[in-house]
């Protein structure tokens, strides 16, 4: 079996995972989504992991979406099962436990940027291009599109994308609050790497019980969401790195987090 999706070590804290099927524009072929839901648990495995970056190999596509070859062979009952799976790993992503940084380094369209909308956080390369275009091939997105990006960019905008399926460049995408930073092609990774060193800097267990109250309480009325704010806030107190992190602003110095 072939590697479809790489796992490195960029440092003892920071996860690299890269969509390796250059050849056929890094798609989503089932055998590449088994793979990455295997990473996945992987990952979520793992304690000494702070950050993970997503990218695709190459330089030209991020993951342009399903794999339209390997579906055109496909019963109906087949493709709706496809779909499926594309969105049951789709949500193994987004259930990632620490912070998770799309590095957009070419076009993603469909599930490809599905895939990004899983993530916490969107980097792109100022050359890249993304896009919902199901519409245009007389289908909807199956795999969350619909739903995530509304809720990242708000209603009109998400309806103007899915409705129109064409795909927007990085500084638009940026403008409406698609992604989060845009870098020159040549920049993209170290800058995404300098972001996730940031994040990888702080204490593991604020980290996650942050990811956690922001995903859980978004869509509950206030008064719901500050209560389970106020519990993943609790979760921090009796934390060996909380006492740390106060003992290292008296001390003038950084903290050394460890994750307990």
């Amino acid at each position: 079996m072939s590697e479809l999706v790489t796992l490195k070590e960029v440092n003892e804290h920071v996860l690299l995972l890269t969509l390796n099927r250059p050849e056929a524009a890094n798609a989503l072929s089932r055998e590449l989504l088994d793979q990455l839901a295997a990473r996945t648990e992987e990952i979520n495995q793992r304690t000494d992991v702070r950050a993970v970056l997503i990218t695709g190999s190459g330089t030209k596509v991020f993951c342009a979406g399903a794999d339209l070859k390997e579906r055109a062979d496909m019963s109906e009952q087949e493709v709706i099962q496809t779909v499926e799976k594309i969105g049951d790993t789709i949500q193994l992503i987004e259930q990632i436990s620490v912070p998770t940084i799309a590095v957009i380094n070419g076009v993603a369209f469909g599930g490809g940027l599905e895939l990004a909308l899983a993530c916490d956080l969107r980097i792109m390369s100022n050359s890249a291009r993304v896009g919902l275009t199901e519409t245009s091939l007389g289908i909807i997105p199956g795999a969350g599109g619909t739903q995530r990006l509304s809720r990242l960019i708000g209603l009109g905008k998400a309806k103007a994308m899915i409705y129109t399926a064409r795909p927007i460049e990085a500084q638009r995408a940026h403008a409406i609050g698609l992604a989060e930073y845009v870098y020159e092609p040549q920049l993209l990774l170290e800058e995404a790497k300098d972001i996730a060193f940031s994040i990888a800097r702080n204490a593991p267990i604020a980290l996650r019980q942050a990811k956690k109250a922001i995903h859980d309480g978004y869509d509950k009325e206030l008064s719901a969401g500050l209560q389970i704010e106020k519990e993943c806030y609790q979760k921090t107190i009796d934390t060996e790195d909380r006492l740390e992190g106060l003992k290292a602003f008296k001390e003038k110095r950084k903290p050394d987090y460890k994750g307990k």
